[in-house]
């Protein structure tokens, strides 16, 4: 099957989870494999792997995060923490009807699946992470104030706390451009946006994983819920770092598999490199059980290698 076909086979539904409605995609059936989308993404990220996943005998599960998609916007960006994220997400388990689940997360996806195994270990078996490794709490320094000082004000994130701003210049450029630059985005560097200069090339390509039809899908669901939901997680770090003072040196004690391409921003962050493959990560994650370094591989992996990623999925997914 190919294109669009595939993924009318996919189910919907919404349900009501910590006090919001969350929409969800899923097809299968078997063990729950939860499946967890960053920014700027959807359950659609997750297309090609759903469909996979239950070829292969699982249940997969996407929901649109709140914030985004077809699931409710909070109009408060302190409804955002990383404690409302995994509270949707075990009241999403729960309302599954599970005890426990398979978990995959990608980019902001990664942060709160860590998160979720950290504050609710009882309720995952197993987790493929990708994109983001685990980062210890630092109970010295708030991680806006690190970013600043390693990259400078221009810095994505620091230039998405202004409440409105990057909204103002995502709404001058349209839609449709601000995903193409940022899908496009294919550099080892950190991401940086000048002030009012974001986004200059307005004839950028979509890479060869992403057509018309899916930039167009993605599109429409921005157009109708907006950046702001998915800014606001990252205008929550600072209090998500006071939040979670009580987890400053826990462990994350669930199996876990760790992928990434070698072309991630995230892989190239300094210091991120010795962290993962000199005993740190295994020493803050003990139950890791391999770490995959794709090659020539950028940021948005799940959707650039989709086969490649569900073979490493149901390989680790297989041993449980």
């Amino acid at each position: 099957m190919e294109g669009a076909d595939q993924w009318k086979e996919i189910e919907h539904r919404m349900l009501q989870v910590n006090g919001i409605t969350m929409h969800v995609a899923e097809k299968g059936e078997g063990p729950v494999v939860l499946l967890i989308h960053g920014f700027p993404e959807l359950w659609y990220t997750w297309r090609h792997q759903i469909v996979a996943l239950a070829a292969r005998g699982y249940r997969a599960v996407a929901p649109d995060l709140r914030g985004f998609g077809d699931t409710d916007v909070p109009p408060s960006a302190s409804s955002y923490t990383i404690l409302h994220i995994v509270g949707d997400l075990v009241a999403l388990i729960d309302a599954l009807g599970q005890d426990q689940v398979f978990v995959v997360g990608h980019d902001w996806g990664a942060s709160v699946a860590w998160n979720l195994c950290l504050f609710r270990p009882d309720k995952v078996k197993a987790l493929v992470n990708t994109s983001v490794q685990f980062s210890p709490r630092n109970p010295t320094r708030k991680p806006l104030e690190s970013m600043r000082f390693g990259f400078g004000d221009d810095y994505y994130i620091c230039r998405f706390q202004e409440h409105g701003e990057a909204e103002a210049q995502f709404a001058r450029l349209g839609t449709a451009l601000v995903l193409k630059n940022l899908f496009a985005y294919y550099s080892p560097k950190p991401l940086v946006f000048p002030k009012d200069r974001c986004f200059d090339d307005s004839n950028i390509s979509l890479p060869p994983w992403l057509s018309e039809e899916d930039i167009n899908y993605f599109t429409s669901k921005f157009d109708k819920s907006g950046f702001t939901g998915g800014l606001n997680y990252y205008r929550c770090i600072d209090l998500n770092w006071e939040l979670t003072s009580a987890w400053t040196g826990s462990k994350i004690k669930v199996p876990v598999k760790y992928i990434v391409g070698d072309l991630d921003l995230t892989y190239n962050y300094p210091g991120v490199q010795d962290y993962i493959h000199k005993g740190g990560f295994k020493k803050d994650v003990p139950f890791l059980d391999e770490v995959v370094v794709m090659k020539d591989i950028g940021h948005f992996l799940i959707e650039e290698k989709p086969d490649e990623i569900t073979d490493h999925i149901c390989n680790f997914l297989s041993k449980f």
